[in-house]
Parts: C-alpha cells; sequence; structure tokens
C-alpha cells in the first residue's frame, strides 16, 4: 500500500537532550568514555599566556575537531566544520551544545601557524595516546613491523623545476669508511683519499614549485606523481608505535634510521620484520650489533636473465677467494670506499671458457664479484630467514602494518593529502595514525567490559543456583525458575557471545 511521507513534523516542536540524540553504540562514545584526553591540556600551557588575553577556545576541544577530521576520512577543516554544525554526535563529542557556535574552519589553521608550528605537540599527542595503549597492557613490541606508504602530495605533477641536489650521506658511512682502512691496511694497501663534500654524489632531480619538500616518486613505469613518504612501526597486534615523514623520493634503506632511532628511544626490541627494501648489509649490521633480530624476505639478485647468480659462485673464506661454475680463482684485488672487497678473475681463464656468455658481458673477458665487510651480517639474515617459525612471523605483515596502511588509505584520508609542506604533513600522519590507536583501543576495552559483565552474570546464575539448591536439596536444571532466568541471560547479554 503507498504511504506519503507527513512532512508537517518539521514544524514540531519537542523536548530532547543532546545526550537522547546520540546512539548508545556510537564510536565517538566509546572513545569518549574509555580514552583520556586530559594529558593535551599540560602539553599545551606554555603555549597560552595565563594573564593575558580572551578566554581561549578549549585546546582539547581545538585537536578534537582535526581527529574527527581524520576519524570519518572527512577532506577538509572547512568541510569538518559544516559537518560538526548539524552532526549532533560530534557535538556531543566536542561538548557543545545544540545551539552553541560551532569554532570558524580557519581557527585551527590560525592556532596551529601561532602556537604549534616548529613544535612537536602533535607527536606528544600521538604517543600520549599510545601510553594509555600500553598502559591498558595491549602493545606487546617483541615483534616490531616496519614499512614505508607513500602519500600522494598537493602538487601539479607538470609544474616542476629540475635541480642539483646533493644526496645525503648514510647513517653508517663513517663506521664502515673506519673498517675500510682497517681492512687495506692489513691488506697492504694504500689509504684511500678522503671524499670532500663537493665530491659527494650529485643529483638532477624534480623540484615542485607548488610543494617543493615533496619528492618525485616512482612507481612502475607509470606511475610518476609528488608524494610524500612515512615510515611507520607497529608492533604485532597492530597497534602503531611510531612514524616518520619523508620526501617521497628518498629510499626506505635511507629513511629507516629515523624511525629506528624513535623506536629505541620509546621502546624495549627483539625481532624486527621487514621487506627487502631494507635489505642492506648496512641495515643487518646495525641490528646485529645491538642484538636485535632482524627478519628478512628472501631477495631477488640483481642479476640479468641467463647469467650466473651471485650464490652461483662459491666463496672460499680461507683462502679469501671465489670460485667460479667452471672452478677458476677469482682473487682479491682491492676494498672500495663503498665497503665492498672486490673479486676479479684471470682473463687468460675467462677468455677460454665456455661459459662464458653465462658468466659476464666484459669486454676485457674478466668477471668481478664484490663482497661487502659485513656481507657475514647478510649471510646471518639468511640462515634466520630459514629458521623455524621466521616465515610465519614474517607472513603477518600482510595483517599487520599492511592492514594498517590499507585502512588508513581507505577511510581515514591518507591516500593524498590537500596540505603544503613536511611539517603539516607530520601532523596528518601522527594524527591520522592517533586515530587509529584510538578507535582500537575504544574497541579493546569495551570488549574487555562486555567479557566481564559476561562473567559476572553467569556467575550471578551459579550463585542463584547453589541458593535454590541448599533450600530445595535439588538441581533446578529443569525447572520453570532455571528456564525463565537462562531466557533472562540470553536476552540482556546473549548477542555479545
Amino acid at each position: 500500500m503507498l504511504k506519503k511521507q507527513d512532512m508537517s513534523k518539521r514544524n514540531q516542536i519537542g523536548f530532547y537532550s543532546l545526550e537522547d540524540l546520540v546512539p548508545k553504540e556510537h564510536l565517538l562514545r566509546d572513545i569518549d568514555k574509555y580514552v583520556d584526553f586530559n594529558f593535551i591540556y599540560k602539553l599545551v600551557e606554555d603555549k597560552y599566556d595565563e594573564s593575558n588575553g580572551r578566554p581561549s577556545i578549549d585546546p582539547v576541544l581545538l585537536i578534537k575537531l582535526p581527529l574527527i577530521q581524520y576519524l570519518y576520512g572527512i577532506k577538509s577543516m572547512r568541510q569538518t566544520i559544516k559537518d560538526v554544525e548539524v552532526n549532533m554526535a560530534y557535538r556531543w563529542f566536542l561538548g557543545l551544545d545544540i545551539e552553541d557556535a560551532v569554532p570558524h574552519f580557519s581557527t585551527f589553521g590560525k592556532n596551529y601557524s601561532r602556537r604549534f608550528r616548529g613544535t612537536d605537540i602533535f607527536e606528544q599527542i600521538f604517543y600520549g595516546i599510545l601510553e594509555q595503549c600500553i598502559e591498558a597492557e595491549l602493545v606487546d613490541t617483541s615483534e616490531v613491523f616496519i614499512d614505508g606508504t607513500h602519500i600522494k602530495a598537493h602538487a601539479n605533477n607538470k609544474k616542476y623545476e629540475s635541480n642539483e641536489v646533493t644526496e645525503e650521506t648514510l647513517f653508517y658511512v663513517e663506521s664502515l669508511q673506519k673498517e675500510v682502512e682497517i681492512d687495506r691496511e692489513k691488506r697492504l694497501k694504500k689509504p684511500l683519499k678522503r671524499r670532500e663534500e663537493s665530491e659527494n654524489q650529485v643529483k638532477h632531480k624534480k623540484i615542485s614549485k607548488t610543494d617543493d619538500e615533496s619528492g618525485w616518486f616512482h612507481k612502475g613505469e607509470h606511475k610518476q606523481v609528488f608524494a610524500y613518504a612515512a615510515q611507520v612501526a607497529c608492533d604485532k597486534n597492530g597497534w602503531v608505535l611510531g612514524y616518520t615523514t619523508h620526501p617521497g623520493n628518498q629510499h626506505d634503506s635511507r629513511t629507516f634510521i629515523d624511525i629506528y632511532n624513535k623506536l629505541q628511544s620509546h621502546f624495549t626490541l627483539d625481532k624486527l620484520v621487514m621487506d627487502a627494501g631494507y635489505k642492506t648489509p648496512g641495515i643487518a649490521h646495525l641490528l646485529f650489533q645491538n642484538n636485535l633480530t632482524p627478519i628478512f624476505p628472501y631477495k631477488r639478485p640483481m642479476t640479468k636473465k641467463g647469467f650466473y647468480k651471485k650464490h652461483d659462485y662459491v666463496y672460499d673464506e680461507y683462502y679469501d677467494q671465489y670460485i667460479c661454475p667452471n672452478v677458476k680463482i677469482l682473487s682479491y684485488t682491492t676494498t672500495n670506499r663503498d665497503g665492498y672487497r672486490e673479486y676479479k678473475s684471470n682473463t687468460s681463464d675467462c677468455s677460454q671458457c665456455p661459459l662464458i656468455a653465462y658468466c659476464t658481458e666484459s669486454k676485457e673477458k674478466r668477471k668481478l664479484i664484490q663482497r661487502h665487510l659485513w656481507e657475514n651480517d647478510m649471510e646471518r639474515c639468511e640462515d634466520i630467514r630459514h629458521s623455524l617459525g621466521m616465515k610465519a612471523i614474517y607472513n603477518n605483515r600482510k595483517q599487520t602494518i599492511e592492514r594498517l596502511f590499507g585502512t588508513a588509505k581507505e577511510f581515514h584520508g591518507l591516500r593524498y593529502t590537500n596540505l603544503i609542506g613536511k611539517e603539516k604533513m607530520h601532523m596528518k600522519i601522527g594524527l591520522t595514525f592517533a586515530c587509529l590507536n584510538i578507535k582500537k583501543l575504544a574497541k579493546m576495552l569495551k570488549l574487555r567490559d562486555l567479557k566481564g559483565s559476561i562473567f559476572l552474570s553467569i556467575l550471578g546464575i551459579l550463585s542463584k543456583i547453589m541458593i535454590r539448591y541448599k533450600k530445595t536439596n535439588q538441581l533446578p536444571f529443569m525447572s520453570n525458575w532455571f528456564v525463565f532466568n537462562l531466557t533472562q541471560f540470553h536476552n540482556e547479554i546473549g548477542y555479545f557471545i
């Protein structure tokens, strides 16, 4: 039967409280109940003058605005304010009445530029939330997963200029140079000349005219955009432990040291699980020096198709030489400044070798193999990879760190940004992952309370059974009383099971 809606209800007047208009199972209710935001007052107290000026907007309300934005994946602060104006749950979470004026969309931006710019306030907020997760005994840092993801920058791909940029030195350069000098001295080689700053590697890179702190990111043949890179760490339960922000053109192996130092300063680490992008001698050496266990995957040899791989050449540690598939010797020649020992074959052996077509394309008909000074650390990584249980730990990446990236990009607006500058991008990344921890913390603590209430309800029913047994000297399993109590129990909490 066709029925038309009575539109006169728009003009009805009723008496409601804001509490009545917010659903009981709303996520913001759980967050408000289980997450304490009062620590923010202490973080920002030095940013306000207690004796001068007009009363400010509550700083917790100010921080909750971008939290709502990133929690629900709203595209901009302007749209967030429009949603707060009409969404009763948002107003309730912010502590605003139905008739209270909502802050202007520029309010947060002005407070950011005048109070928060140049500070680490948002990173402190992230760790303040994480501290509550740790206090709830939900975080386990025995296995830490590290990976990087890229966020498309707010920059036109066609508006750029090409500049010469000096590459930053790697974090292990000084210690590696010392070992190179020691190794060359042992082998009676002349010391290498110190490389001056002007001799450092200079590359031509695209610099965006819109956002010069972003980086030109290549992924495959077709995907080339200006982007930012976020290095993120999480535990085996999916709690975000830390993050760093970098231009999108920096490789994971170069940006690793920043996230590693943050983890070292906040947590006790044991196993670090990373993909093949981090599998370098420098990172492996650093982790073994600090008594940590790196878990890397198999990394495909960077060799042309149809040619022998490096593992086809056997290293003789006693004589410090390589043996090729045709059982010829590759002898040590030198140690270069990049930390690689060079082993070369004899041209007379290679010129008559029937396997040279599968070995080298050198015009000199001479095979060169390089072995890093920290190659033993790489071999230890391979031993760990083949150890029992390590493959299962590595496979957990898809349900920990990779799931975090998918959730953050699909539901929380981290696929791209409309902010310009590395500092603002760092704020967005920090608050986004803080939202992931907040959402998970509220759900986990709510589930913990529900399990506790179910347990107490069962104890209550059992106590009633024992009281009745003492009075009647019989167990009432078939009585109407027991059926009634069991039905009542199911109606109250059965849907949680």
